[in-house]
């Protein structure tokens, strides 16, 4: 792999966080709301989701310069909700991929609560369609509730399972079991999206190429529990599969030991 890094990111272990963010601890309000009924709301919603489209568009053909590999395959979701996961290796690409990627549907990322402190965009993250998990057991039920309405709507929830952004990090780092919860409990199809960083020939900073694979369904002759680490193993295969398509190293992670 060709090495054209621009700056070093060095880790202790693969939950570390490597960006940092304004009001990085962040946290959720015992008010939060996950799915709002007053309709002003819901049309003002709409206006910020249509701009985050635009902006989406914009941000990621012109400035990552992305394209799509085999995203036919996100047809046979059919009428049902599905769920799509990815490598987490943008701090705002990864906020709006998911709204380029889903259309003619919404797309719903599932996101952590300190994003809420970022900036200006944390406060229009949930009119833009991102389901906060929620800090204690009592939100929950709304949490699900939120999603579960989403999926009847045949919408796409989109989860980054590695939970912590790696700016242009092209292996894929591991990721937990529960995180195949959801699509286990709906009994719905799930989605990779794996993304991948390679040559430019007119820029230096590499484009951003993103490959889809599926369906993967759950296992119903397994055990819920099996079921998820099946469901697991099958989707981190197929993107250790596809990150090999990355050809350039735009960053360097050094791991330390001491």
């Amino acid at each position: 792999m060709a090495k054209r890094a621009s700056k070093v990111f060095k880790y202790r272990s693969f939950d570390d966080d490597v960006v940092f963010t304004k009001n990085q601890n962040a946290t959720i309000p015992d008010d939060y709301i996950w799915l709002h009924q007053n309709w002003f709301y819901r049309m003002i919603a709409t206006v910020v989701y249509v701009i985050a489209v635009v902006v989406s568009n914009v941000y990621c053909r012109l400035f990552l310069r992305t394209s799509f590999r085999n995203k036919q395959c996100l047809s046979t979701q059919g009428k049902r909700g599905a769920f799509i996961y990815g490598n987490h290796t943008q701090p705002l690409g990864d906020a709006l991929l998911p709204m380029l990627v889903a259309i003619p549907r919404r797309a719903y990322p599932i996101a952590e609560p300190a994003n809420l402190g970022i900036p200006m965009i944390g406060r229009l993250l949930t009119m833009g369609g991102a389901l906060i998990l929620p800090a204690k057991l009592s939100q929950m039920v709304q949490f699900q509730r939120a999603m579960n309405h989403r999926l009847n709507q045949h919408q796409r929830i989109f989860i980054y399972p590695e939970a912590h952004v790696w700016p242009y990090y092209t292996k894929i780092r591991p990721f937990p079991v529960g995180a195949f919860h959801y699509p286990v409990a709906a009994n719905l199809p799930s989605y990779c999206m794996t993304i991948t960083y390679q040559k430019s020939r007119w820029f230096h900073r590499p484009k951003q190429v993103v490959y889809f694979d599926g369906p993967f369904m759950p296992d119903q002759t397994l055990p819920r529990k099996q079921r998820q680490q099946k469901l697991h193993d099958q989707i981190h295969a197929q993107m250790v599969v596809r990150s090999r398509q990355s050809n350039v190293s735009y960053m360097t992670y050094q791991q330390q030991t001491h």
